[in-house]
This record gives C-alpha cells, structure tokens and sequence, in this order.
C-alpha cells in the first residue's frame, strides 16, 4: 500500500487531475520558489515515519560550526558585513541512509517512482534521478532544543522534504524567494537580509506530513531556532539531475562524521556534486 495519500494527490495517474496538481506547483515554484503539500502522505504512513525518526534520531552525527551562508571561508579582503564575512552558529544532526533500513515508511516514500517522476513534472524537466550518494540519498535531519539551521543557500538547485516532526515552538522556515541568480549575487540584498531587514523573507510553519519542494540554490534560507522539549525531525529526499551524482569526501565528513569507499572512487572518476 502507497505511503502517499493518493486520493488526495493523484500523482501515480497520469489525467485532469495530476495535470492540474503539477501546473498549481509550477505556478508556486515560479512565483515563490517554493510548495507545500499538506497531508501529503497518510495518517497512517506519518505515524510510522514519526515512530522511525525518533528511533533514529539518537544516531544522529551533531556538530556545531560558525559558517556564512555560501558555506564558505572567511575573505578578509572583503569589507566587514558582506555576506562571506557574516558568520553564524549552525549546529545540526543528520541521520546517513545507510541507517535508513529497507521496509520503513520513509524508505518507501523515497522509492516511490511516482513520487520521482512527479518532483521531475513539477520542475517542467524529462527526469531527475535518485541522488547516487550512499550516505546522503535519503536523510534524517535532526534539530535539538535550542539548535538553529541559519541563514544559507543549498549546495542543489532544489531540495525535497517532509516534515515529520514538529518542534514545540520555533523551528519556522523562513526564505528569500530567488534573492540571488547565476547573473547576479545580489549581495546588497543578501547582506540587508542577514543584517535583520525582513522585507524580501516569506515564512511557512508546515505540519508534519507536509511535503515541500524548495529552489534553494538561488533562495536564502533557514530554521528558526528550535524551542520548548521536542525536536524537530525532517526527512530529506536526495534526488539529482545527473545519475550516479555523489557528495565530496570532505562534506559528507562534515555532515555525517564518516566517509565510504564510493566517496574515494567519486572523486578518482570526477563524480562528487559540485558546492557553489
């Protein structure tokens, strides 16, 4: 039985239907960079998925950096408050997917062809693959009581998420819709918004169950502090407009406290993603 509620969204019959759906998301992508579909998989699925997340939260690879929001090094040639000198406390956990094991709910979700090809319609593009990496493919992220995720851009152009559990406060997703492009950083505007000038920011507070698909190369972006007892949990979806795609060694050290062989390979065949 699907994961996903598919009376509610019809994404495995191609008709009226799934044809409206994905013109809506294109119309939200196109205008905010940004969708949300609520209830997005069953009741029973999100139970499963939270119970999962919860089991695998203990093993979770923390570490607390001070980072800018290109992920980058300090410059110091460049004058104090420019966006590569603004730094910020990032602490964050993340679950590998070789801890994900096969028959999970979460698991499932990700295998879902229909769910793929779907994400691929509502890019307006042939076909995305499943992102090649072993550790970073399918991911926990894990945010404790007092953790925040700040201000930053992702390292692909879109990213894939499901909430599947809230924070007691906090925890809000808060972004800047395409403040920067391939033609122009737009650096007055990404220093203004790190400096606390909220004009260019949108916020969504998403249920768990929630499904979100997120431009967030070219769109500043973070998570709120996280407050009250719980945390919050968030399943990332790895897909890739190249296959067999692969995360640099060094990152995924950085992210998951550990590397794999494929990783050493990767590098040797010209394979690792590209950070910009």
């Amino acid at each position: 039985m699907s994961v996903i509620d598919l009376v509610r969204y019809p994404i495995d019959r191609p008709g009226p239907a799934r044809d409206a759906l994905i013109a809506e998301c294109r119309r939200q992508l196109t205008e905010t960079g940004c969708v949300v579909l609520e209830g997005f998989v069953t009741s029973a699925a999100l139970t499963s998925m939270n119970a999962e997340g919860r089991e695998l939260a203990p093993q979770a690879h923390f570490n607390t950096t001070q980072t800018n929001c290109y992920s980058s090094a300090d410059d110091p040639s460049l004058p104090e408050g420019h966006p590569k000198r603004v730094f910020m406390e990032r602490t964050n956990g993340f679950v590998a997917g070789d801890l994900i094991g096969p028959g999970t709910a979460v698991r499932g979700l990700y295998e879902s062809e229909a769910l793929r090809m779907f994400v691929a319609a509502c890019m307006d593009v042939d076909e995305i693959y499943d992102y090649g990496d072993p550790l970073g493919h399918l991911v926990f992220n894990v945010l404790r009581p007092g953790t925040q995720h700040p201000w930053h851009f992702d390292n692909n152009d879109f990213i894939v998420t499901l909430l599947t559990q809230k924070a007691d406060a906090g925890g809000k997703f808060e972004y800047c819709p395409r403040i920067r492009s391939k033609q122009d950083e737009n650096i007055g505007s990404v220093a203004a918004t790190l400096a606390g000038d909220d004009t260019l920011v949108h916020r969504l507070d998403p249920d768990p169950g929630s499904l979100q698909i997120f431009y967030g190369r070219h769109s500043l972006h973070r998570v709120t502090r996280i407050e009250g007892d719980r945390e919050r949990h968030t399943l990332i979806l790895g897909y890739s407009d190249t296959p067999g795609e692969i995360a640099d060694a060094e990152r995924t050290k950085r992210l998951f406290g550990r590397a794999t062989p494929e990783h050493e390979r990767a590098a040797r065949e010209g394979r690792e993603r590209v950070s910009v």
